[in-house]
């Protein structure tokens, strides 16, 4: 026999062999995947496939129409994690230790469409922040382990079993994660595994924090030091009436929307198990806030703490050099009772910039925050503020000064009406204040020049009728012009414990009015 017949024979057994060894070690790895998949699977959930591939040659292993479900399903009721996943895909796992070791070693993981739906008791979203480590990421790290993780089109939703409704919806999810490693001292970790890059896109969400608000996002892009939410929402959840009745005390009840925010720079974590967070910026577009307070439910009387010490004592390292709301809109309404309607405040055309703002977790020393609003104030006059304070300052020192120009005084009539029983003509020119302050006093001085100021008090029964004695014996208390002289005025103020800041700016600037107007 020649040479190249020998060679041919060998090559041709050695093809033989190795499709006969593929073949075999398929069948085998066939076998021995439900064995892993449901008899050696430690996990609290029981998982079922349709169709399951397995190719030595690419080292790839592809499942399809996947169930996941709780072994300890109640048999009348749905109770914890249910999902249906469309494939899997496996890549390039190791032969060896699916083989011998039971556990499926592998590079990535592709799963497209998964559908998650889990329903748990109470109303929050985790009753225990550990249950995702414990319950999901480490058991199934005994089943499978990978390096990359790649999720298409996926969706998932919490269920409230005590009032059958949702407590979270997101849908749409695209998720890139690569460089994984779980570890066991990776799982004491607040965050259970470690990684080296991540892409995530949300087309939607959906989140009920609590019984009061629910929070809607249009889509989240974020990866490694970015972040961009579109058409955010948190609203309501009863009317102004249900919402007021259900509070014990005073409090406001916000409606926030935005068009858009960017996070840029961004880097946040855990360091010895501490959360941190840090950004370069924040930039908010078309920002519109409403806050309205009834004032109809008890007064609450808790000490209510200024910007230095609710930043001073944030636990863990915060850090924004820059948060900007561009175009946006500011609106406050106080109602004393249903029957007048409530008095309304407006800051149109609002634009915010404010930089260093930190929380005082770990500082000994820092630069001041500083705030710089521009705004049209009742849709009638730009007004300017700047605002500083240090989050290190005990007393809590501030300084805030501002200036408005040519006001009409009757753009008030939305606030004075129902709130102050009062309406106002006339023209301030301008209106200068600059006040220093802390935590219990506040002093500065502030200047006005103003033509025509005129007063009209309306009946306390009758409302919609003017009390014609009472605005008469008020206009001649209220000194009508400044004769073409900027009047000033010092303010010396006591600070209500109970008040927020801005009611504390607020009487400053009625008692400086108040002493150059009368």
């Amino acid at each position: 026999m020649s040479i190249y017949k020998k060679i041919a024979i060998g090559l041709i057994s050695i093809f033989l062999v190795g499709i006969f060894l593929n073949i075999g070690l398929n069948y085998w790895i066939k076998k021995q995947l439900p064995i892993i998949i449901h008899e050696k699977n430690n996990t609290p959930y029981k998982i079922n496939y349709e169709k399951i591939e397995v190719s030595l040659w690419s080292r790839n292993i592809h499942a399809e129409t996947l169930l996941v479900n709780p072994k300890n399903e109640p048999k009348d009721s749905k109770n914890g994690l249910f999902s249906k996943i469309e494939s899997i895909t496996i890549e390039h796992f190791n032969i060896w230790d699916l083989a011998f070791n039971d556990i499926i070693q592998a590079e990535s993981i592709i799963i497209n469409k998964p559908r998650v739906i889990l329903y748990k008791k109470g109303e929050k979203l985790l009753n225990n922040s550990k249950s995702i480590k414990t319950q999901i990421v480490e058991p199934f790290r005994k089943i499978i382990a990978v390096s990359n993780i790649y999720l298409n089109n996926g969706s998932v939703d919490v269920v409230s079993l005590d009032s059958n409704k949702p407590i979270l919806s997101v849908k749409k999810i695209i998720l890139k994660l690569e460089g994984i490693l779980i570890t066991d001292a990776t799982l004491k970790e607040k965050i259970p595994i470690q990684y080296k890059t991540y892409a995530l896109v949300l087309d939607s969400l959906f989140y009920r924090p609590s019984i009061f608000y629910h929070i809607n996002i249009g889509k989240i892009s974020t990866e490694k030091n970015f972040l961009k939410i579109n058409n955010f929402s948190t609203l309501p959840q009863f009317n102004r009436r249900d919402f007021t009745k259900r509070l014990a005390k005073e409090k406001d009840i916000y409606t926030l929307k935005f068009d858009s925010a960017q996070i840029k720079k961004m880097n946040w974590g855990f360091k010895n198990h501490r959360f941190f967070f840090k950004a370069n910026s924040i930039v908010i577009n078309h920002f519109d806030a409403n806050i309205y307070r009834g004032k109809m439910p008890k007064d609450d009387l808790s000490k209510k703490y200024l910007y230095n010490h609710l930043l001073r004592n944030i636990k863990f390292p915060l850090q924004i050099d820059t948060l900007q709301a561009l175009k946006s809109k500011v609106v406050y309404e106080e109602e004393i009772d249903f029957s007048k309607g409530p008095g309304v405040l407006t800051f149109d055309q609002f634009n915010l910039r404010a930089t260093n703002l930190k929380s005082g977790f770990g500082l000994k020393k820092t630069d001041d925050i500083k705030i710089k609003v521009n705004c049209v104030f009742m849709k009638a006059s730009p007004l300017d503020v700047d605002w500083s304070f240090n989050v290190l300052d005990k007393k809590d020192s501030f300084h805030i000064q501002g200036v408005i120009s040519n006001f009409d005084v009757r753009a008030m009539e939305r606030f004075s009406k129902p709130h102050m029983n009062a309406s106002f003509t006339g023209t301030f020119h301008k209106y200068r204040f600059n006040f220093y302050g802390n935590d219990n006093i506040s002093k500065g001085n502030a200047s006005l020049d103003y033509d025509d100021l005129k007063v009209e008090l309306y009946r306390k029964k009758k409302p919609e009728k003017v009390a014609k004695l009472k605005s008469a014996i008020a206009n001649l208390v209220v000194k009508n012009n400044s004769n073409d002289k900027t009047k000033t005025a010092d303010v010396e103020l006591e600070r209500i414990q109970e008040k927020s800041f801005y009611n504390f700016l607020w009487r400053s600037i009625a008692e400086s009015l108040k002493k150059i107007l009368i």
